[in-house]
């Protein structure tokens, strides 16, 4: 096939893991037009259909499929090298793509990341917020955060944040006249701000532990969010109980904004880590990030 088609496969594996051409037109940079036609020019080439196309979605057919499974890795192995080559200059640059946590975000990478950015003027950091435990190589991510250290084995996992503490509360405004819970099941006769999970759609049901033995319960109320801090705000403004982490609750609860519950049930996880790839080599970007969130045991909180 002639080199100039290069393009046109990459384009391709785009839009089949996508399955979308419109969000493969944005990351790619090309119009929505521009990638349909050429997909059809390149189904042309080759004699075979290559995608399923509806009004609503995009698939592979099975002929896609297969040029998929061949395209996609060998694409990212040049990808992994020209990243390589291009890291060898002498000062640090280049591109690291994060997916994390919006509070992990927030309270771990932005606080760390920023003064680097500020030192290191040609590295470039996206973040892209996902509650779901990513597979970064399948999105084309340098890394990513999750609690625990509890990864693939081609993975390679680097503890950024002490112990994750969880705490449920509710405003002044909300509990007055209420019987406070004593238990978690007793949460089942309050408003609670619920938490829609991403990988099935399901909601979020509240882990909690004490003495050794751990329950969840799922919980019910008004509000619906796949935001943290938004979850933390409708709490504030007397939607319910909310179920966030400790640290966020904490200004709060001193200020006497929000009433903490069930503190003897809260649970605590481990810490946030930064898992990436352990068979690509590292570029010099991501090693300064790396380094810059590595937690220490000065780093933990009062």
């Amino acid at each position: 096939m002639a080199k100039e088609n290069l393009n046109d496969l990459q384009a391709f594996v785009a839009v089949a893991r996508e399955r979308s051409f419109t969000r493969a037109a944005a990351q790619l940079g090309v119009s929505r037009s521009a990638l349909s036609h050429a997909m059809l020019a390149l189904e042309a080439r080759l004699g075979v259909r290559l995608l399923t196309r509806t009004t609503r979605s995009v698939s592979t057919t099975e002929a896609g499929n297969r040029l998929l499974d061949v395209l996609a890795p060998r694409l990212g192995e040049i990808e992994q090298e020209l990243a390589s080559l291009s890291a060898m200059r002498d000062k640090p640059a280049g591109t690291v793509r994060i997916t994390a946590h919006d509070h992990a975000i927030a309270t771990v990478l932005w606080p760390r990341l920023a003064p680097l950015l500020k030192q290191y003027p040609d590295i470039q950091i996206e973040f892209s917020v996902d509650y779901a435990f990513t597979d970064i190589a399948a999105h084309r991510f340098d890394a990513g955060v999750r609690v625990g250290n509890r990864v693939d084995k081609d993975m390679i996992a680097v503890r950024i944040a002490p112990e994750l503490r969880m705490a449920v509360a509710g405003s002044p405004e909300y509990l007055a006249g209420k019987p406070l819970p004593t238990t978690p099941h007793e949460l089942t006769e309050h408003r609670c701000v619920n938490l829609r999970l991403p990988t099935h759609g399901g909601l979020y049901a509240w882990d909690f532990e004490k003495n050794g033995q751990a329950l969840n319960v799922r919980v019910d109320g008004q509000t619906v969010f796949n935001n943290t801090f938004l979850m933390l705000q409708a709490a504030l403004d007397g939607l319910g109980l909310a179920y966030v982490p400790f640290d966020l609750m904490k200004p709060h609860i001193d200020s006497g904004r929000l009433i903490p519950v069930l503190e003897d049930w809260w649970p605590q996880f481990p810490g946030y880590h930064l898992y990436y790839a352990s068979r690509r080599q590292i570029s010099p970007a991501l090693a300064l990030v790396i380094e810059a969130l590595r937690y220490r045991a000065d780093d933990a909180q009062p």
